[in-house]
């Protein structure tokens, strides 16, 4: 504890650095589902051309996001501070001058959004709509994180808008299937959700929650429990959608993706679930090397061909090129 104070007292830059939240850019790995997406359903349009510009795109998402978690830290530093662990925030500790943050959250916002109008105007606009989200959910009078359900939904809308990042980074000239953008929200609305509940539980006193985050004081475990029942239903059911209009074969992984949600709440309903804190989820091995596993199934069948599959489902074969067929 010592060795910290005397660091931040060497380096007075570094809560700064801190309430930029770095090591929640992991996040936005995410958005490259919609690169993929655009390989997978128009391939002509995407090669290995466009490594720069993701890498671009992927660095300008990153800097908007840290725009909007100085922003959460600097707006939330009061109720942090009733918290038993994000009391140690540099902003709820006292280690963050207002008007350096302000800056900060207002030059990183804007190195940002140049970088997204380098890669193309509407990449920028999808930019644009996740620095403004993060507006929508921190900054009164919306403040949508301090109503139940609205929370989770304003902040977990953030998923499609990274879809949206990843696809016109690469495509610029139409948009992904609106089914696939409703189960990316839902998914991530289960995650948030999930978050929440593992909150709550490890607060274990409603009044002391209620006092930290104002939407607590409407929702207990049994009301979160049943809002994820909605959101991962509403997930199913929209990837289903997009599963028969799109690609049949993946309907082979969506058991496995059923067991990782379910995996991951398990893990979610622990006392002081790591779940909280999604930064430190890598330390799960268990969860990585599933989730790993997924992922590699998910691809290896969005560009393959099974046609025995649309004759059992009698289904009409999708117009998506494979990459290879497995009759």
């Amino acid at each position: 504890m010592q060795s910290t104070a005397v660091a931040e007292k060497a380096h007075p830059i570094w809560p700064y650095v801190q309430i930029a939240r770095t090591d929640h850019w992991f996040k936005n790995v995410f958005m490259l589902l919609g690169v993929l997406v655009a390989l997978f359903l128009d391939p002509s349009k995407v090669g290995l051309r466009h490594l720069p510009i993701v890498a671009l795109a992927l660095l300008a998402t990153c800097l908007v996001a840290s725009s909007n978690y100085v922003l959460n830290e600097l707006l939330d530093a009061a109720t942090d501070r009733l918290h038993p662990v994000k009391r140690h925030r540099p902003a709820a500790a006292g280690q963050v001058r207002a008007p350096l943050a302000v800056a900060e959250w207002i030059g990183l916002a804007l190195v940002g959004l140049a970088l997204a109008w380098a890669v193309h105007p509407y990449f920028a606009a999808s930019a644009l709509a996740l620095w403004v989200m993060g507006i929508v959910y921190n900054v009164p009078p919306l403040r949508t994180k301090e109503f139940p359900y609205l929370d989770v939904l304003s902040e977990s809308l953030n998923n499609p808008i990274r879809l949206l990042l990843g696809w016109f980074a690469v495509i610029h000239d139409s948009v992904p299937p609106v089914s696939l953008f409703i189960a990316y929200w839902m998914a991530g609305a289960f995650f948030m959700a999930m978050k929440r509940l593992a909150e709550y539980r490890s607060i274990g006193d409603p009044q002391v929650a209620a006092s930290y985050r104002r939407s607590f004081r409407h929702y207990d475990e049994e009301s979160l429990l049943v809002s994820l029942f909605f959101y991962v239903v509403a997930a199913a059911l929209f990837s289903g959608v997009f599963v028969v209009r799109y690609h049949l074969e993946l309907i082979l992984a969506l058991p496995l993706v059923a067991g990782f949600f379910a995996y991951y709440m398990k893990i979610g309903l622990r006392p002081d679930s790591p779940v909280q804190n999604p930064e430190r989820l890598h330390r799960e091995r268990g969860l990585v090397l599933y989730a790993a596993g997924c992922a590699v199934v998910v691809v290896l069948l969005m560009f393959s061909h099974i046609p025995v599959l649309y004759d059992l489902f009698n289904v009409q074969s999708a117009q998506t090129p494979p990459l290879w067929t497995l009759d």
